[in-house]
This record gives C-alpha cells, structure tokens and sequence, in this order.
C-alpha cells in the first residue's frame, strides 16, 4: 500500500488506513435518528458507469464487514446492470471523524462469503438477509425500494485507492494506493 499525505503543506500528519478501518470496524448506523452523523444517519453512495460511459450515483445500504464493504443490488436494477456490465466503482462515505471515498472493483459474493455476509446483515445490521434457494443471492422480507424485486447480489468491493479527509482534529487529508 502507497500512502500520500495530501495535506502536507498545512503541515498536518498523514492518517493511518489502520485508523481509518478500525473506525469503520465499530459501524456506522445508516438509520434514521442516529446519534452520531449529519443529518442524523449516515449514508453510503456508490458510484457505477452507464453503457454511455457516463456516471450513475445513488445511495446505498453498504456495509463494512471482515474488512471489506459490501453492498447489495437487484441485478435488474440499473447499478446492478452496470456492475454486471463493469465492475468499476466507486463509494463514499461520512462519518464523524473523517469524510471517505474508495475505488474499486466489485466481485459478484457466493457460496460460503455470501452465507457469512447474509448472517452479518441479519444479526448486526438489522435486516433479515438469507440465501435464497439458488445459493447465488439473498432474500428478505423487505429491503431498500431502490434495489428491485429479490432476489439481490451482493457485491464485495476490491479496493484499488481510497481517500479520506479528517473532520476532527488534528485533521488531515490522505490517499492510499493498494
């Protein structure tokens, strides 16, 4: 991993991506009526590319999990088709102490990481996530209305760069390459 402290001429010290997923590690609510987090919750948006090349943004219910994010998708959906299409993407997220994006790819979750990722939703996250019958996808009772009709993929992304801008002190600003 490369580490670039991009704010440097303030004088201020590089953050450590050590920090960074240690923070991440204690979660982050994605709920309305949040104690921490402006406007009251956090929120993930990821970023995908339309067939035209062209950007598509929207949010997500992501998580942060076995040191990863995840996050899940209709394949109908346009974000799923665009996946599906190319895997590029990016996510950002605000919580407290520090404002992040992250760049990656992602990679379709099956098997035994999507059986771990499904229990992770439902006994830490709050949503009754399952494998469906097919072994490929997850099944609720409910889930975001912008992510289509179930069955969802859930997707892991592989980072390729991130950065993060501290909120508190003693502030800060760095990108990792990995």
């Amino acid at each position: 991993m490369e580490t670039y402290n991009l704010a440097e001429m303030y004088d201020a010290p590089p953050m450590a991506w050590e920090e960074v997923t240690a923070r991440l590690d204690r979660g982050f609510n994605q709920g309305p009526g949040s104690q921490e987090g402006e406007p009251g919750r956090y929120t993930t948006w990821v970023s995908t590319i339309n067939a035209d090349g062209g950007p598509h943004m929207n949010a997500v219910g992501a998580v942060w999990f076995d040191g990863s994010f995840y996050l899940v998708t209709g394949p109908g959906t346009r974000r799923g088709r665009n996946l599906a299409r190319d895997p590029r993407c990016a996510l950002s997220l605000s919580v407290r102490e520090f404002d992040l994006v992250v760049e990656g790819r992602v990679t379709r979750v099956l098997g035994d990481e999507l059986g771990r990722v499904a229990g992770h939703y439902h006994d830490n996250e709050g949503w009754p996530a399952e494998v469906d019958g097919s072994g490929e996808a997850v099944t609720a009772p409910f889930n975001a209305q912008s992510a289509g009709p179930a069955p969802w993929h859930v997707h892991r992304i592989e980072l390729t760069s991130a950065h993060a801008v501290a909120t508190v002190e003693p502030y800060g600003a760095t990108r990792w390459r990995f």
